[in-house]
């Protein structure tokens, strides 16, 4: 009852413009040239299509039941590529009607036709190609899927790398040592620091040690562990789980191995066996000798001999901030302040070595 009421509105409606139109048309025509006409047409043209509508409206409303029951028959694949054939077909209908708009009796018929016949086409061809088109999407949507899974793994490694990277596993000898707390206060130093329990009972033996010395770098390490959790601005953790027997620096190596972690220390010796065993070291002495002022040879120094060298008539001297500067022929000049320029610089894991000649003795060369 609905679609008879729609389609006898849209009939009125429509013999109502028609009617206005036509009207329109004759009002050079002196019997029809009046104010009202165009209007005494419309309702004239909504009258004459009303009744024709009551005598299509049955016809109307079965055709559209069997359209009905046609398109629910149609699978709904072929239904949706139809339907984007149908608005590929307009699509191109509208293409091809915009040079011949200007046509003037072309521009009447030639839309029609084309709308129709190309909709049609495009709704028929869409709907063969169904399979064709849905493995084309399939193929597409699985390639995409495909790349996005590669990129989590790659993601996942990356992650599972970088997070092996950041545990750093600290010896008993940067922990005595104290600086790696200065170092941790700074912010430079992130990820997870390791104690493993091994290096604590280490720790534990030193402090307890009846050598006053011992006993105190013992107390000391065990204070900076303590200071470095209290600051929380890393994840401080104690490993207990199995590293091996044997000496510490074997077991830290051996659990360096197992986590995939790198190593903080102070020990020249335990870097080079790291080095050899191609474990990541981060060793605070490097740290601390990449930050000293440098010295270049020929830069002239003022410094104080303190001490005989390891060879005849060396003297031995220190800079402000440590670095060992060995003066040829500094035994003379025992207790003075002297001039000398650098000869040439040595640089080790275990420090900075300067070694330099007393000016006055380069001048007399």
């Amino acid at each position: 009852m609905l679609m008879r009421r729609a389609f006898q509105l849209f009939m009125v409606l429509l013999g109502g413009a028609l009617g206005y139109f036509v009207t329109t048309l004759f009002q050079f025509w002196e019997p029809v040239n009046t104010v009202y006409a165009p209007f005494v047409g419309a309702g004239v043209g909504g009258l004459l299509f009303l009744g024709i509508s009551f005598l299509l409206a049955s016809p109307f409303e079965r055709g559209v039941l069997r359209l009905e029951e046609a398109l629910t028959r149609i699978p709904a694949g072929d239904l949706l590529t139809g339907i984007a054939g149908l608005f590929v077909g307009l699509l191109v209908s509208l293409l091809l009607y915009w040079p011949l708009k200007e046509v003037p009796v072309l521009n009447l018929f030639v839309p029609i036709f084309l709308s129709v016949f190309l909709g049609y086409l495009g709704f028929k061809v869409g709907a063969s190609k169904k399979d064709e088109l849905f493995a084309f999407f399939q193929v597409g949507r699985a390639r995409e899927r495909g790349r996005e899974r590669e990129k989590d793994r790659e993601d996942r490694a990356a992650l599972a790398e970088r997070s092996k990277a950041s545990i750093k596993i600290l010896d008993t000898s940067v922990i005595i040592d104290g600086r790696i707390a200065d170092i941790l206060d700074t912010g430079f130093l992130e990820g997870v620091l390791l104690v493993p329990l091994f290096v604590l009972e280490e720790l534990q033996h030193i402090a307890d040690s009846a050598d006053v010395l011992k006993r105190n770098r013992g107390r000391r390490g065990l204070d900076i562990l303590a200071r470095m959790q209290k600051a929380k601005k890393a994840p401080l953790l104690i490993y207990e789980g199995e590293a091996g027997d044997g000496p510490v620096d074997m077991r830290l190596v051996k659990l360096a191995k197992k986590l995939g972690a790198s190593i903080l220390t102070t020990d020249f010796n335990l870097n080079k066996v790291c080095e050899l065993q191609g474990i990541p070291v981060l060793n605070v002495n490097d740290l601390a000798n990449a930050l000293k002022p440098i010295v270049l040879p020929g830069e002239e120094l003022t410094v104080q001999i303190i001490r005989d060298g390891k060879e005849e008539g060396q003297g031995v001297a220190y800079l402000e901030d440590g670095t060992m500067i060995v003066v040829e022929d500094g035994k003379a000049h025992m207790g003075e302040r002297v001039a000398v320029v650098v000869t040439s610089v040595l640089q080790t894991s275990a420090g900075r070595m300067v070694f330099a000649k007393p000016k006055l003795y380069e001048k007399a060369l």
